[in-house]
């Protein structure tokens, strides 16, 4: 085992002339100050939002890989038209991986520091398929003895983010929600989280499949937007949960305006008094992810009170404040293995990220594959 004093980091590089690059490269690990330590990192989810700076638009389905077993090379081309909308990371070496989890083997002289000394914590920071990690204190979630890496390691992004849908709905006076592609580990979340909390959800996904997983975990409320009946469908599960926000991770395409469509019909199923200009109940689209990266549709139809946005989990937390993001914090290490457990399909090494086979399955950005990166896993 490494001493820690330096370690690999896998790094995305996009150069002026279009090409990507994928690569490792061993960095130095930063002595920690006094109020920082260093992390041997165990466990680093790939989700969609590291993929936006991991690969982006580029095309690897044409993708070579160079270099060595230990050191592999990938690269891959990105089209010209979407280069523009990257400039400012052009020629830019760039580590990637939001959040992971690890065991702290060094710290600074702080007593906060010294106190995570050989303890397993959640990460949040940047920079996360790293072999290790130097971070403020702050920075560091510390787990219940019992919690692996593997376990911790996505405990920021997809459960704050379901916690902060749920948050946000109450806040703007909602009483219920939808979510899109909601058969992902982050839809099971919040699902659990609804269950629990007992908030009306209603579920749109994109095929049988997936409707299947949320049977199975309980969901109430599933439609399947590649079935015949989806408006009929998703208007009578609107009827019955009175649901008037939506989350959105599919963001192009038709979807935000045939929710919104939905939500205006149902509210005037039950409406006392007709207006030309629509009902006067709020409805609310928040876009959060792309998984279809057209132009959105909105095809109008539902009145003039309504709203489509964007919504993402860091403006979101700086909004909310500290208070209310360390109460969503200690509600998940509570509810770590139940509400906001994670599952993955394959866990992998930095070099095993970075070979073809698996970016082809990880790439996609699939519901029910969900890749974990060990960085100190050997090969």
């Amino acid at each position: 085992m490494s001493d820690g004093k330096s370690g690999l980091q896998l790094r995305s590089l996009l150069k002026k002339n279009g090409e990507l690059e994928l690569s490792l490269v061993n960095v130095p690990t930063p002595e920690p100050g006094p109020d920082e330590v260093v992390v041997r990192v165990e466990g680093a989810p790939i989700n969609p939002s590291d993929l936006g700076l991991l690969i982006g638009p580029a095309d690897m389905t044409n993708a070579k890989v160079s270099g060595t077993r230990d050191l592999p090379v990938v690269t891959a081309r990105v089209p010209e038209a979407a280069m523009d909308a990257l400039a400012a990371r052009l020629d830019e070496s760039m580590p990637v991986g939001n959040e992971g989890a690890g065991v702290v083997i060094r710290t600074g002289s702080s007593d906060a520091a010294k106190a995570l000394m050989g303890r397993t914590v959640a990460m949040i920071g940047g920079a996360m398929y790293a072999q290790y990690r130097t971070l403020r204190v702050n920075e560091c979630l510390p787990l219940p003895a019992d919690t692996t890496p593997a376990e911790g390691a996505s405990c920021f992004v997809n459960p704050l983010t379901a916690l902060g849908m749920t948050e946000t709905m109450r806040r703007e006076g909602h009483k219920a929600l939808v979510h899109t592609a909601a058969a992902s580990n982050l839809g099971q979340m919040l699902n659990r989280i609804c269950l629990k909390d007992g908030i009306g959800l209603v579920n749109i996904v994109r095929s049988k499949e997936q409707a299947d997983i949320l049977h199975r975990i309980g969901a109430r409320h599933i439609v399947d937007s590649s079935a015949p009946g989806f408006m009929d469908d998703l208007t009578a599960a609107l009827v019955d949960t009175g649901a008037t926000i939506a989350f959105d991770a599919i963001g192009g395409g038709r979807l935000a305006g045939q929710i919104l469509v939905a939500m205006e019909t149902a509210i005037n199923k039950t409406a006392k008094v007709y207006s030309r200009y629509g009902s006067n109940t709020h409805k609310q689209v928040y876009i959060y992810g792309s998984l279809d990266t057209h132009a959105i549709e909105l095809p109008r139809g539902f009145g003039m009170a309504w709203g489509v946005g964007g919504w993402l989990l860091f403006p979101f937390l700086m909004k909310v404040g500290p208070e209310t993001g360390n109460k969503l914090r200690q509600r998940v290490v509570a509810e770590l293995k139940t509400t906001f457990a994670s599952h993955y399909t394959k866990v992998v090494s930095l070099q095993e990220a970075l070979q073809l086979d698996n970016i082809a399955i990880y790439g996609k950005r699939s519901t029910g594959e969900k890749f974990l990166i060990d960085p100190n896993k050997a090969m």
